[in-house]
């Protein structure tokens, strides 16, 4: 199975090749450094390596509390961090521009053999460890085949994944069972990943409960608060495809009189569709202005007309969710199976989120059973709820109070994972 899956991957290629020039029209990361992509690099010392893959943004700020912690235990090492998306490496780029000369970046080859093979030869990691999801069945093949361990931490596998990954259990379970530990993020995640084909995964928790939110983010969640007026501002974070037609349209039949709404503050989730986002807003006529408009220090005062802020900047969702009084997460309005709450608890903030979490399920209900979230049918409940928090101070407070207890109470989960992964770097 695993020769048909890379004769696969070999007829694939020029076609993912041409699939990097075409999405590098919007974003042009995924026209640089194609040839790492392919297994070529530039040349690097013999320092020991311990090689964290995060594939996109989401998995690499997860990565940075575990990141942060490898650096300080092991000074000899060098660590490499490896993505699949151009907002995952700039992502990395600015998380850890501080220990640059200790953390080299570099995207990950293609899941063929002879890639791989190359990889692996010129950075000689003494460990791999993916974050959240990855199980490529070459990649831990030549990992095994080369005596370099694989972890597999801060995972998690939800139904729907599962029984994907059953599909093609002739392929996957020879990876699943070369991995040598597995960390997961909760009881059900370890539950599912056994049934998987792993054996033994531990439960550590969500490192994303020790990223600590920047204190800049705050000061300029503040700067842009005061630019806003006195409005009060409902945040829609991180929202995906089919999500904001949905809430543009029950923006406007909630509040026909567009100069007596709350300020509406969308950022959806992929930098790709900031454009595509402005042109729904502009096709139903409500003013608006894009944070990219605005100096990161110094932001100037909007007009009272202005009655929606497009969030098209990555790197700052700490920074959007200072600025709120309620936030919405999105992924959720939709099956697409919802996003972490995580960012939002940390600030603390009402949240509000949809039907659809089955990628985050148990952590979505452990927020709403500590009163630090509510669950919406749709759109228009969202902004009913949003407005009915907006009017009432004490029970709006008392969530933003009882989400960040809910943070705090779950924060560890990089010191447990570290332990796990001790034994592999001694």
């Amino acid at each position: 199975m695993r020769l048909l899956y890379s004769l696969v991957w070999g007829l694939s290629l020029p076609f993912a090749l041409f699939r990097l020039w075409w999405r590098g029209r919007q974003e042009p990361g995924y026209r640089q450094h194609i040839e790492e992509r392919l297994g070529f690099y530039a040349p690097y010392d013999a320092s020991p390596t311990i090689w964290v893959h995060a594939v996109s943004a989401g998995e690499t700020r997860a990565a940075e509390p575990l990141i942060r912690s490898l650096l300080a235990h092991y000074p000899r090492h060098q660590l490499l961090l490896t993505h699949m998306t151009a907002t995952g490496r700039e992502t990395g780029g600015k998380l850890f521009a501080d220990v640059a000369s200790r953390v080299r970046q570099s995207y990950l080859p293609y899941d063929i053999n002879w890639m791989m093979r190359r990889f692996l030869r010129h950075y000689s990691p003494q460990l791999c460890v993916l974050i959240e999801t990855e199980v490529w069945p070459n990649l831990i093949a030549q990992c095994t085949s080369a005596q370099i361990p694989v972890t597999l931490v801060n995972a998690r596998l939800s139904a729907k994944s599962l029984k994907k990954a059953q599909k093609l259990s002739t392929l996957i379970l020879p990876a699943a069972h070369a991995i040598s530990a597995v960390a997961a993020q909760s009881n059900p995640d370890a539950q599912r990943l056994q049934e998987l084909g792993i054996d033994h995964p531990s439960v550590t928790g969500n490192m994303k409960f020790d990223v600590t939110p920047p204190a800049m983010m705050a000061e300029r969640g503040a700067a842009l608060r005061r630019s806003l007026g006195d409005r009060p501002i409902i945040l829609c974070a991180s929202t995906r495809d089919g999500e904001e037609e949905l809430i543009l349209d029950a923006f406007l039949e909630q509040f026909p009189l567009l100069e007596q709404a709350p300020l509406l503050m969308i950022t959806p989730r992929h930098p790709q569709r900031f454009d595509q986002v402005a042109q729904m807003i502009e096709a139903r006529g409500i003013s608006y202005v894009r944070r990219s408009a605005f100096d990161h220090e110094v932001v100037t005062p909007i007009s009272d007309k202005v009655q929606m802020v497009l969030g098209d900047s990555m790197g700052e969702m700490y920074m959007y969710y200072a600025t709120a009084d309620v936030a919405f997460v999105g992924g959720s309005l939709v099956p697409l199976g919802g996003h972490n709450l995580i960012e939002a608890c940390a600030m603390g903030k009402a949240v509000l989120t949809g039907l659809h979490t089955f990628n985050f399920s148990e952590i979505t209900d452990q927020a709403i059973a500590a009163h630090a979230a509510l669950r919406v049918d749709g759109a228009r409940s969202m902004l009913r709820e949003a407005l009915a928090l907006l009017h009432d101070d004490k029970k709006r407070q008392q969530m933003g109070k009882s989400a960040y207890a809910f943070f705090l109470q779950h924060q560890g989960a990089t010191s447990r994972t570290l332990d796990i992964l001790k034994p592999f770097l001694n």
